[in-house]
């Protein structure tokens, strides 16, 4: 029964593994319906160029920062004078006209007796310049203040979308790697199966194994069909996930290069030219041994480079500028202001402003001053909705350093474990290899039997996964340790 069970432990790891059907060849998924598929080959470098190119979300940051470039503009235009020029032309097809007594003209007129009199020509022609020059506004220069702070963050929402984009594509980068290499542990896992199958019917033949051992190796690997296929989906939809991330065209097959069984932590100049940059590509240095002195001085570091913390403080900035800008509605306002206009009328054919006798001028200079008094209670209102907002965003910031530490410190510690899990598990790789070596060497002889083969088999394919899945924790961690401190490496840099 012990043996048994851990036959059918060979089906449920190798039922986690990308789907393979006896017989097909596992370069790469059939072709999608409607045409075939275009396969694109990148390492990491290139996958992290091609997101920072084609990434929607980078771009709708990038556009978003533009926007707030435009508001600081906007915002200094209420500082500089405002000039406006006016002008019109009026024909009057009747002019207007209005009685008077006639006696003011006659004073021979009759008593009641009215007279017409015309105001204004047929063609009237008004033009003016007036320019207004603000002299003390709180509300501008604190409006000055609060654009520049959106601005800023509009930076570092940018920054921290561009982190954000970059650690999802190494996470994603890692995960379609590690799906990869189940892909070929199944397929070496799907030869020994297949060879045992061979050997074991030849034996059965010769008489020198039973009906039985080879009954169950041949609906052990008719059981495992099923389950790759449903592990190939999963890489299909990994390989989509990453064509979105790096903009790619519907269709594209994404191929990652490297192997995490081949990887060497402990020796990096031990590693291939594929696998050197997976190694390469961190932006924190993080030590064996970890101790409180060097959590102290990354925390330190985290509060001033981790965007989530960055963007908390300015968000609070913000809010109190905010709270400043409606406290200055209170305060008076003064400015300078000029007109100059110009009039002119005329009778007959249009004649741009007409002769000199035809104009009249109008020049004034002043100063406007602008209390407010009451306003209903209105602005006190707004006063408290600001306060609360900034007490709310402190709050926000004061949680999110805690959250920030608390994450910092799990992570590490999750990346020391899944380093120590790799010494482990690369031992136990050569020795579950060693040990399938000497079981099918002595079931070849007839020393054995095909349940000590399966178990020696079992062993070694639990082995290479679990260090594939122990480096993928580590690079995993370590690339979330990059995005909270802050440190994301970009293309190009280590």
């Amino acid at each position: 029964m012990k043996k048994a069970g851990r036959a059918l432990a060979l089906v449920a790891l190798i039922s986690a593994t990308p789907s393979f059907v006896l017989g097909q060849t596992p370069e790469g998924p059939p072709a999608a319906p409607g045409g075939p598929e275009v396969a694109v080959r990148v390492t990491l470098d290139e996958a992290l160029t091609r997101a920072l190119g084609g990434s929607r979300e980078l771009e709708r940051a990038r556009l978003a920062l533009a926007q707030a470039d435009g508001q600081v503009a906007e915002a200094w235009a209420e500082v500089y004078p405002q000039v406006n020029l006016n002008t019109s032309y009026t024909r009057n097809l009747s002019p207007a006209v209005s009685f008077l007594p006639a006696i003011f003209f006659d004073p021979d007129a009759e008593e009641g007796d009215l007279i017409q009199v015309q105001f204004g020509a047929e063609n009237v022609w008004g033009g003016s310049i007036s320019l207004e020059q603000p002299l003390f506004r709180a509300s501008v220069f604190i409006g000055l203040g609060a654009a520049d702070r959106f601005q800023a963050l509009q930076e570092e929402t940018a920054r921290g979308t561009e982190q954000d984009v970059l650690t999802r594509v190494r996470l994603l980068y890692y995960e379609l790697l590690l799906a990869q290499e189940q892909a070929s542990l199944l397929t070496r896992s799907l030869e020994r199966v297949g060879q045992s199958v061979g050997e074991t019917r030849a034996l059965n033949r010769a008489g020198l194994s039973s009906d039985y051992d080879l009954l169950r190796l041949e609906v052990e690997l008719a059981n495992l069909q099923p389950d790759f296929r449903r592990a190939d989906n999963e890489v299909r939809r990994l390989r989509r996930d990453m064509a979105v991330e790096l903009g790619l065209e519907p269709g594209t097959v994404v191929e990652v290069v490297g192997s995490l069984a081949a990887l060497d932590l402990e020796a990096p100049a031990a590693n291939t030219a594929e696998n050197a940059p997976l190694l390469a590509r961190m932006g924190v240095d993080v030590p064996a041994e970890f101790g409180e002195e060097e959590m102290a001085s990354l925390l330190e570091r985290t509060v001033t480079t981790n965007s989530r913390l960055q963007q908390a403080g300015l968000n609070a900035a913000l809010a109190d500028t905010q709270l400043q800008l409606e406290r200055s509605e209170y305060l008076p306002e003064l400015s300078l202001f000029a007109t100059y206009d110009v009039q002119a009328q005329q009778d007959g054919a249009p004649n741009f402003f007409g002769r000199s006798g035809q104009r009249g001028y109008g020049r004034n200079v002043g100063l406007r001053f602008s209390l407010p008094v009451f306003t209903g209670f209105r602005q006190g209102a707004r006063v408290d909705q600001m306060q609360a907002s900034l007490r709310v965003a402190e709050v926000e910031l004061d949680l999110a350093q805690q959250q920030v530490g608390n994450e910092l410190r799990t992570l590490l510690e999750r990346t020391e474990e899944a380093r120590l899990r790799t010494r482990g598990q690369r031992l136990a790789v050569e020795q579950a290899r060693r040990g399938f070596e000497i079981a099918s060497a002595q079931y070849r002889e007839g020393l054995g039997s095909q349940l000590e083969l399966t178990d020696a088999e079992v062993a070694l394919t639990q082995s290479e996964y679990n260090y594939a899945q122990a480096v993928f924790d580590y690079l995993s961690n370590r690339a979330r340790i990059d995005q909270l401190v802050g440190a994301v490496p970009t293309p190009g840099g280590v």
